[in-house]
């Protein structure tokens, strides 16, 4: 727990920095964490004995990072098709790497890189305040669940997944990430603060999802933590794990709902 206080006590102010500040500062350090993150999903599928095409997915999440950074989108389907290219490629002139090795490559692409990137394309918005609901959603969840497992916990959510986690804790970080959301919601978008916490609500399951999904592939990997970067939390990726499905669903739900 020291541990986890420490790295919060250091991380915290690092976070309302980089995101204070915005553009490249912000991107630059999304592309690092995405980097990262997916270096340890790699080594993941390389403990369970699988052999990810790392390199090629470097190339290909920096080309994409660079995508959003500078709005091009419509070169984001060009990158994918390249990389299928690509993969084909490879497979068809070595036996060193096999379909799933390849599946594993592009997968880790969109899981990691893809989806931390809609960071960025929240920060692009016509109002930027929209991101902080990224991390909002994401952290108020886990702390409610926390502490709505600690006291009321019972019933399993998913034991065979993840045997800590509670019904009653997933319902209170629902609850919690609705209460956080209406008050941001009430300081800086006053006039949508229904719909901020209808995005609470939505972007608590779907970060829950996020969480729950990080657990199935570090069980079907056979690893604790995905690495040991941040002490008292393990790796990237298990810092981020929520934020993953979060960043993508604040995207979407804001250029639908609310944009």
């Amino acid at each position: 727990m020291l541990k986890r206080i420490i790295s919060g006590v250091v991380g915290i102010p690092l976070l309302f920095f980089i995101i204070s500040r915005g553009d490249f500062i912000l991107y630059f350090s999304v592309m690092a964490v995405a980097i990262v993150g997916l270096y340890e999903f790699y080594n993941a599928m390389k403990v369970k004995g699988l052999n990810p095409m790392t390199t090629l997915g470097y190339f290909i999440s920096t080309g994409i990072l660079m995508v959003f950074i500078y709005s091009r989108n419509d070169l984001l389907l060009f990158f994918l098709f390249i990389t299928i290219i690509t993969i084909s490629g490879i497979l068809l002139m070595s036996f060193k790497y096999t379909v799933i090795d390849g599946s594993i490559t592009i997968y880790g692409v969109l899981y990691v890189t893809v989806f931390l990137g809609h960071i960025i394309l929240t920060d692009k918005l016509e109002n930027s305040a929209i991101i902080w609901l990224i991390f909002i959603i994401a952290w108020a969840t886990d702390t409610f669940a926390y502490f709505g497992g600690f006291f009321w916990g019972k019933r399993k959510l998913c034991p065979e997944i993840s045997p800590k986690k509670t019904i009653e804790g997933a319902i209170a970080g629902v609850l919690g990430s609705m209460f956080a959301c209406g008050f941001f919601g009430y300081l800086f978008l006053s006039e949508y603060s229904i719909t901020i916490i209808i995005l609470g609500m939505v972007g608590s399951v779907i970060s829950q999802a996020g969480d729950l999904t990080a657990s199935q592939i570090k069980r079907y990997a056979g690893v604790k933590d995905y690495g040991n970067l941040i002490p008292g939390h393990g790796g990237i990726l298990d810092r981020f794990d929520s934020i993953l499905f979060t960043a993508p669903t604040v995207f979407y739900f804001y250029t639908l709902f609310i944009k």
